[in-house]
């Protein structure tokens, strides 16, 4: 029973994990490159995310460098970045691909604290989905009296507990990201 418990912590953490992985890939008018980590380029023929193919840096606040490591990747990572939705132009100088993080207008503030709350209501309904089967896991132990029905009770309980834990994290990860973006 306890195995149930812990598998159910394993997955709500992943639902938090998950949360704030997608949280560090919205724009906030910094750099950052886990912008651009995701971006898959076209890599003789393979499908690569940039990471792989290119060493990629930060040196200022607005701005995030790209040195591939091959020549001939130079124009698949251009390519990608333009692709991407992130609206990003990038610049070649043939040793160096550069991008300049514009500042955000207001509007687009807006539009990504939208996107980042839908983020987190995803993780609260995958927390939500978790504490669902736990509690079945829960009943069908207690149905193969496996443990008892105040055993099932004192577990339902730990398990609401967990998902009420779980999610006011969610609902601070969101109000720190949301204050982020609409920083100046």
């Amino acid at each position: 029973m306890h195995a149930v418990i812990d598998d159910g912590k394993k997955r709500m953490v992943g639902a938090l994990t998950s949360l704030t992985k997608e949280f560090s890939r919205l724009r906030t008018g910094r750099a950052s490159v886990s912008l651009i980590e995701p971006i898959i380029a076209d890599y003789y023929g393979n499908p690569t995310p940039i990471g792989q193919i290119a060493s990629l840096s930060v040196p200022d606040a607005r701005t995030i460098t790209i040195q591939p490591w091959d020549k001939a990747a130079f124009g698949a990572v251009e390519k990608a970045i333009m692709k991407s939705d992130l609206g990003l132009n990038p610049v070649n100088d043939g040793k160096l691909i550069r991008i300049c993080i514009p500042p955000l207008t207001e509007d687009r503030r807006k539009d990504l604290v939208k996107v980042a709350k839908k983020f987190t209501e995803e993780a609260k309904v995958a927390v939500r989905n978790v504490r669902r089967d736990l509690n079945e896991a829960l009943k069908k132990l207690q149905k193969d009296k496996d443990i008892t029905e105040d055993e099932q009770r004192k577990l339902t309980d730990e398990v609401q507990k967990l998902t009420d834990d779980t999610i006011k994290k969610c609902d601070e990860a969101f109000s720190l990201k949301e204050k982020e973006i609409l920083a100046l």
